[in-house]
């Protein structure tokens, strides 16, 4: 294990994904989020993904270089057109025209359309947050969920995330989850490391229920709710489809190779979001401080997303930070 300063990872992970042709601005982006992602302990969002950018952006299965496009085509209506590029940059050149346009409106709706994963979705609606307004986001990934009594893969993990301002420049509350039981990276890591995964994750490729990870890579992830209750997790996963690919024009997740491949079609993800503005509820933070208190009554218990503190050095394996110096050409 080392110790690393989360400012360090950033500037190794902007120089490996410039060493693999992405531009200034947009490994910039991308670096900001892994170094967010290392910063919490969401070790899936982090370094984990590193590899697999500097791969894709040499097979060209993600465009490291181009510029997002951002037209507003109606005045509550944000489109950017990522061009099979990263999403992070898409956002960040959309983000400032749709908190203009849900402070004009009320209520907005910014869609990223045609992009590479997210990964870290809370990542985003915090910003929105931060800026002032309620944000909820949607996006799907590449297919590794059946409906409740069939085999045949349809969605993806299909996260969502709510983020809610606390009035002063902070966030009261954020999730970010899956609509699976689990993200399918803890299957993939439990893979590497040679361990079982908890029953009730997910099922084989017959539909039985598995402690396997290799098999459950072959089957199904269980959506939200289990083996006896997932139609709830599977219309929460549906209705984040239809969000982030129905209302962008990006890629249904049953087209989308698994997400890590190296070669392959472009992601062509999309990633929808509504920004709302609450101002016109002149006491909407105290109300939202009222709720947090009332939460937080029994020893213990706290609303989702507090308590988590963004550290400035955080511990890696070593193998790992290796990699990514290695990546960056030992910058």
């Amino acid at each position: 294990m080392i110790d690393v300063d989360v400012s360090e990872i950033e500037r190794v992970t902007d120089a490996a994904l410039r060493h693999h042709g992405a531009g200034t601005f947009q490994a910039a982006e991308v670096a900001r989020a892994v170094a967010a992602a290392e910063s919490v302990g969401n070790r899936i969002c982090g370094l984990y993904y590193l590899e697999s950018y500097c791969q894709q952006l040499l097979s060209g299965r993600v465009k490291g270089d181009v510029e997002p496009e951002v037209t507003r085509p109606r005045s509550a209506e944000v489109v950017v057109d990522a061009k099979l590029g990263f999403a992070q940059p898409a956002f960040t050149r959309g983000l400032p025209e749709a908190v203009k346009a849900a402070r004009e409106a009320g209520i907005a709706r910014l869609a990223v359309c045609h992009a590479h994963t997210c990964t870290s979705l809370g990542y985003f609606t915090q910003q929105i947050a931060q800026a002032g307004l309620i944000g909820l986001g949607a996006t799907n990934a590449s297919p590794i969920v059946a409906p409740p009594g069939g085999k045949t893969r349809v969605i993806g993990t299909n996260p969502m995330a709510f983020s809610v301002p606390d009035g002063a420049g902070g966030v009261a509350m954020q999730f970010d989850q899956s609509t699976t039981t689990v993200a399918l990276g803890k299957i993939t890591m439990a893979k590497a490391a040679g361990e079982a995964i908890p029953a009730g994750w997910a099922v084989d490729a017959d539909g039985v229920a598995t402690t396997d990870p290799e098999a459950a890579l072959k089957g199904s992830l269980v959506s939200v709710g289990g083996m006896e209750a997932g139609y709830k997790g599977w219309g929460l996963g549906l209705m984040v489809e239809m969000l982030a690919a129905g209302l962008t024009g990006s890629t249904f997740s049953r087209d989308v190779a698994p997400l890590k491949a190296p070669e392959g079609g472009p992601h062509d993800l999309g990633q929808f979001y509504v920004l709302i503005d609450p101002s016109s509820t002149p006491d909407f933070a105290e109300r939202i401080a009222a709720l947090g208190d009332a939460v937080q009554v029994d020893a213990g218990a706290r609303m989702p997303g507090q308590g988590k503190v963004a550290a400035q050095r955080v511990t890696l394996e070593r193998r790992v930070w290796e990699q990514a110096r290695a990546l960056a050409g030992g910058a």
